[in-house]
């Protein structure tokens, strides 16, 4: 991959307008293994000119070629599924395994939803005399975050190209090569020039340029709840619609009747999971007051076995998290978590041990939290669990409640039936009950803080389409 400086805008690689650069650093090694140019709001304005100035011949493409279109994207994909799993461990650190089985394929994953959605949405809908149109909402501006990052960027770029719609992307400057790549292969697979457009910066520069540009018609945008207010305070200027989807505190309610030892060993490794890099995270384990100590032993014995090291090294289970400035935060906050009277049930501050380089946190677990502490009302983003007593049913539920968030939800009963009538009292998002799995078909989203819009599947064609009544369509 040679375009590292360049931006791809109007279906060609082109030189910044600018000259600011970034180094991408490894955070395994601490190293930089690339150095990206940064946009400007002239790199910004060149974008959007050549999407605005496509989109009216695009959104006129038929379901047939917008269908073999993505039919070819993902034809390309697939041949440099290697090359994106690679980029990824590199530029954010997950761990080979990890990149090759889940964050690469994700990718692969949202443009087949997209297609499978396309084939069978429902553009057009009669109601009396009048027809109601969905059409594609115009130019749209997606900001991507570096945690999951081709996971982000696809389930945006495929609903767009579904739609009819065409893009300005920033990804993040933390984590923009497996962005770049992705922009090679969109080229490779014939995306018409102007559909599609990037510009790597940072969110003052090129992401407050994109979300207050009067040509852009929406912004889509993933990352912290901080970052969204201030991309939605941008949109109002000119009314644009904007889809959000931010940070998350989720709770995992274990009820009194599960198997604790395999519920609590689950909910230990799903935290720990991309190094705890996870919106939707069960960041905080709710069980029984009477089965802390148990539960407490029961995770200290799973998480001594959470092996964080090399990316690339067989036996590693975590990576380190992508950035000093992550380390930094993630490291204040297990401290406040021990000065406020938590018990640590496993790792701690600093790195683990034999480790001198790299972003490493120690898979950390804290028992006998509280509601009220700072290690259960902010978002860490580290792998970091937090396990929270509670007396009964309705406490449990209060306490998942509990928060400004409510991005997804996680409850656990040998009595499947409870546990759909907890998850429905739990005001997230998203629910998932006795350890089911994401479905890339149903919608992602969440609830107050946690953002607004839906993401996946059927449900992302939304937030890209605009609503037309024509009245008197079908008049005699």
């Amino acid at each position: 991959m040679s375009h590292h400086k360049q931006f791809y805008i109007n279906g060609k690689w082109v030189e910044p307008k600018g000259d600011k650069t970034l180094d991408v650093i490894n955070p395994a090694t601490e190293e930089a293994v690339a150095t990206i140019a940064l946009g400007n709001k002239e790199d910004v304005d060149l974008a959007v000119a050549a999407a605005k100035s496509a989109f009216d011949s695009y959104a006129n493409t038929s379901r047939e070629e917008r269908i073999a279109l993505l039919e070819r994207v993902m034809a390309v994909f697939q041949k440099r599924m290697g090359e994106v799993a690679e980029a990824i461990s590199i530029e954010m650190g997950a761990p080979a395994k990890l990149s090759k089985v889940a964050q690469a394929p994700s990718g692969l994953g949202h443009f087949a939803a997209a297609l499978e959605a396309l084939k069978e949405f429902e553009f057009e809908e009669q109601i009396g005399k009048t027809q109601v149109v969905k059409e594609p909402i115009g130019v749209c501006g997606l900001i991507t975050p570096w945690n999951w990052p081709m996971n982000q960027l696809t389930c945006k770029i495929a609903p767009a190209l579904a739609t009819g719609c065409t893009m300005v992307l920033k990804p993040s400057e933390v984590a923009p090569l497996s962005a770049l790549l992705l922009a090679e292969i969109l080229d490779e697979a014939g995306v018409p020039a102007g559909v599609f457009n990037l510009v790597n910066g940072d969110g003052p520069t090129v992401g407050a340029a994109m979300s207050a540009h009067p040509d852009i018609d929406m912004m889509s945008f993933t990352g912290s709840t901080g970052a969204g207010r201030q991309v939605m305070q941008n949109g109002a200027q000119t009314i644009k619609r904007v889809a959000l989807e931010l940070g998350g505190k989720s709770a995992n309610i274990l009820l009194d009747d599960v198997n604790f030892e395999k519920m609590v060993a689950h909910g230990v490794m799903s935290c720990m999971n991309n190094s705890g890099q996870s919106c939707n995270a069960p960041t905080r384990m709710l069980v029984p007051n009477s089965r802390m100590d148990e539960v407490a032993a029961i995770a200290q014995a799973v998480v001594a076995k959470v092996k964080a090291g090399d990316p690339n090294a067989e036996d590693t289970v975590i990576g380190p998290v992508v950035s000093k400035a992550q380390w930094n935060k993630i490291q204040d906050l297990i401290t406040a978590g021990i000065e406020e009277g938590a018990k640590v049930v496993g790792g701690g501050p600093g790195r683990p041990d034999g480790i001198d380089k790299g972003y490493y946190v120690k898979p950390t677990v804290f028992s006998h939290v509280t509601n009220e502490m700072t290690i259960a009302r902010e978002e860490i983003f580290g792998p970091v669990l937090s396990i929270i007593g509670y007396e009964d049913e309705d406490d449990a539920v209060r306490i998942a409640n509990d928060t400004n968030y409510g991005l997804s939800g996680y409850v656990s009963s040998s009595d499947l039936e409870r546990a759909r009538k907890v998850a429905r009292r739990i005001r997230t998002g998203m629910v998932h009950l006795n350890g089911a799995p994401l479905d890339n078909k149903a919608p992602f989203g969440g609830y107050k803080e946690s953002g607004n819009g839906r993401e996946w599947g059927h449900y992302g064609f939304e937030d890209f389409l605009e609503i037309k009544s024509i009245f008197g369509y079908h008049a005699k």
